[in-house]
């Protein structure tokens, strides 16, 4: 009998030994910018089927999202990403700087590793009362624009770029005008929001702002949870290339999730994962898929970073660090 109770024992033992086995599924963190929670949303669905199909393995996708600055500073603080899809360059850079990602992060996937683009646009109330048109108009006064901070977010850095960038191109721009240019733009804008969320939030929601700058997927997003009824987007004459580039973060090397983490990115760059940033509205890579959206996405005159201002990393030394154009424009305004 006792034989018996023994048995018993061990084998509801196993059973539950076994049921937690089964239970158990791989986890990767992305930890990513604020403006993407819809796309990653819509993808984790698609990669976690995917890679059930292939390999077998029950997978489980979770998310955070922040300011782009402040989501690297968390990981570089302790944070355990598995991977980071960012807004801007020089975030990786830094992750890159602190031992985090490998060195040329930018190198390990195609496209700089970034598999889909965009650009900054207006959004502007229904019918656009104040008839903007371009980058020239949100410098006029009686304009209050609405963006994130530049020194903290990619957005904001990606709008401030494009503002200066815009005005280097006109006839006779030098760094000078723009300055001046992008300082009577910073004037119309009374508070930064901490993030490009929150900056939709309080141009949508709460009304705050003639104008929201925001990227030109951000646009189909808004109209997806708010409607299409209380804003208009404007394509400006030209404006900046949006890359967001992505990387795999040391750390899966100690959580054994290098794999996975690798395949969760790769399948960025599949048909399956192209037609889902399509769907979101950021313009696809993959010249097929983009093809089959074109009527979505309408032709903007558009210049990189490295086109205007050499890199990033010269962009981030001459703009946002303590002490550079942003401060001394903004302390001016």
């Amino acid at each position: 009998m006792k034989k018996n109770l023994a048995k018993l024992v061990l084998s509801a033992g196993l059973a539950l030994s076994l049921a937690g086995v089964a239970q158990a599924q791989t986890s990767l963190l992305n930890v990513s910018y604020d403006v993407a929670r819809d796309v990653f949303k819509d993808y984790n669905p698609r990669f976690i089927a995917a890679w059930k199909a292939k390999s077998g393995e029950a997978i489980e996708v979770k998310q955070s999202h922040g300011g782009s600055s402040k989501q690297v500073r968390a990981v570089a603080d302790g944070l355990e990403a598995d991977l980071v899809t960012m807004n801007q360059p020089t975030d990786v850079s830094f992750l890159a700087d602190k031992g985090l990602v490998a060195k040329d992060w930018n190198k390990k996937f195609a496209n700089n590793a970034s598999p889909y683009t965009s650009t900054m646009v207006f959004i502007v109330r229904k019918g656009n009362p104040k008839g903007f048109k371009d980058w020239s108009d949100l410098a006029k006064p009686g304009v209050t624009i609405t963006i994130p901070h530049p020194k903290n977010t990619g957005n904001g850095r990606n709008t401030y770029l494009a503002a200066w960038g815009w005005a280097l191109r006109q006839p006779g721009g030098n760094d000078k005008s723009a300055a001046a240019f992008v300082g009577s733009l910073l004037k119309n804008a009374p508070a930064f929001a901490p993030g490009g969320r929150d900056a939709t939030t309080n141009f949508i929601q709460r009304g705050q702002g003639d104008v929201l700058i925001t990227f030109e997927c951000e646009a189909e997003l808004i109209a997806r949870e708010f409607g299409r009824g209380g804003f208009d987007v404007v394509y400006p004459s030209q404006s900046v290339l949006t890359e967001f580039p992505v990387a795999v973060d040391k750390v899966v090397d100690k959580r054994g999730t290098r794999k996975q983490a690798q395949a969760y990115l790769d399948y960025l760059w599949s048909k399956d994962g192209q037609e889902n940033a399509a769907q979101n509205y950021l313009r696809p890579v993959d010249a097929e898929v983009l093809k089959k959206y074109a009527s979505q996405f309408p032709p903007i005159k558009t210049f990189t970073v490295e086109e205007v201002f050499g890199s990033w990393e010269k962009a981030f030394s001459t703009h946002f660090k303590d002490g550079g154009s942003f401060d001394q424009v903004f302390a001016a305004k």
